[in-house]
């Protein structure tokens, strides 16, 4: 085995018979490198903008939420709220109830969700961070505020410095008769500010207080979710846990990625599919190895003759060129991780591929994760192990046919 990859890394270092075969080697080489530089770097492009979505929505999200397991609603219960106040390593729980509603600003009318929530979902969510015009308040004891959504702001054209116009909140009334003149309930908010988080909430919410909330719902004393904010060292799990053992088996509690798993799971889907995608260019690359390995084989034909005269075995013929191609296929994908290093490396300090105006952020985030390092090594490992069989065998019935001859 060590004579054969000996002979194989001469093979691969030493100059070839004829020029034109050296061209071809450093080309595979080459698409080798680029194709596994390509394949790190598409999934860490997915990565970052993974990361940076999750820490937008985590802004909006609180760490842990109750919320009821069927229906809308569940009652308000303080006592439950100070007992999950009482766990060691949870410093907050905010009140927030949610429901459908019709807007209207300057006799423009829009739906979207209403939210209302308590004073204590600033410090649970970090939504205040996330204010791109204006303030977050949710009153001055006169008068009640609203807190849009960057695209419900859009698309109401509301401005917050225009201190004149309030904005109207319609909710159907559940106890007006069918043939009421207005089956509506309507409040008057001032908006104060806008938010961006994330295009689905930015399109469909409005904060409101939780008591002007549950007095337009006609729901006093309902709820539907409570947001739970965590210290820094606290252990989520266990947390969550215990949580989870206080609650009856209407109510259930829920991590930052169970509020979001569909949304994940997508992610991971479109994740992998680019990376089926990309990994067709290893695919046409290897059809570039087959050919370079046989013309290798073409080269090295007097080589394999006197390989044959002192004794070698068609086994060990093949065992060479096998790990020949072995040995281009290691070349290249370690020059790509190299690669793809130097380029993360820019990317990530310096952000030189940028994006378009109107994002969030000016240039491409990138996060290179180890496990998907490995994933692409095994792809290619595998791909150029599948490309070398074969010509491995040509090489073995050659140096038969010589024998024999």
């Amino acid at each position: 085995m060590k004579f054969a990859t000996d002979v194989a890394r001469r093979y691969l270092f030493s100059s070839k018979g004829t020029h034109f075969i050296n061209i071809i080697s450093g080309v595979t080489i080459l698409g080798l490198t680029l194709g596994a530089a390509a394949l790190i770097l598409v999934l860490s492009v997915f990565n970052g903008f993974e990361e940076l979505i999750a820490s937008m929505v985590n802004k909006f999200n609180p760490e842990l939420k109750i919320e009821p397991e069927t229906g809308k609603y569940f009652d308000e219960n303080d006592a439950l709220i100070e007992k999950i106040k009482g766990i060691d390593g949870v410093e907050e729980v905010s009140k927030t109830i949610e429901e459908t509603a019709a807007f209207e600003y300057q006799n423009i009318p829009y739906a979207g969700t209403l939210m209302g929530v308590d004073d204590a979902f600033e410090r649970v969510t970090n939504i205040d961070s996330t204010i791109i015009e204006g303030i977050y308040a949710l009153g001055d004891g006169e008068h009640d505020y609203a807190i849009l959504g960057s695209g419900m702001a859009r698309n109401l054209s509301v401005d917050v410095l225009n201190v004149f116009e309030n904005l109207s909140v319609h909710i159907p009334d559940r106890r007006s008769a069918a043939t009421s003149i207005n089956p509506f309930r309507t409040r008057l908010a001032k908006p104060i500010g806008i938010f961006a988080v994330q295009q689905d909430i930015d399109n469909e919410v409005i904060i409101v207080p939780l008591e002007f909330a549950q007095s337009l719902l006609d729901r006093r004393g309902k709820l539907s979710s409570l947001g739970v904010r965590l210290g820094p060292k606290a252990d989520a799990d266990f947390i969550q846990e215990e949580i989870r053992n206080m609650l009856d088996s209407q109510l259930l509690v829920k991590n930052r990625y169970q509020q979001d798993e569909e949304f994940q799971k997508l992610m991971n889907i479109e994740k992998w599919m680019a990376f089926l995608i990309a990994s067709l260019m290893i695919l046409l690359i290897a059809f570039n190895l087959v050919a370079c390995l046989w013309m290798i084989i073409l080269d090295k034909k007097k080589d394999i003759a006197i390989l044959s005269a002192m004794g070698s075995t068609s086994r060990m013929i093949r065992q060479i060129f096998m790990q020949l191609g072995l040995l281009y296929t290691a070349t290249g994908l370690t020059l790509g991780i190299l690669l793809a290093l130097l380029l993360y490396f820019l990317q990530k300090q310096f952000g030189v591929i940028t994006i378009g105006q109107g994002f969030v952020v000016d240039t491409y985030p990138v996060k290179m994760k180890g496990f998907d390092v490995l994933v692409v090594a095994v792809t290619v490992f595998v791909i150029g192990s599948l490309a070398s069989i074969p010509v491995a065998k040509r090489a073995s019935k050659l140096s038969e046919s010589i024998r024999d001859e």
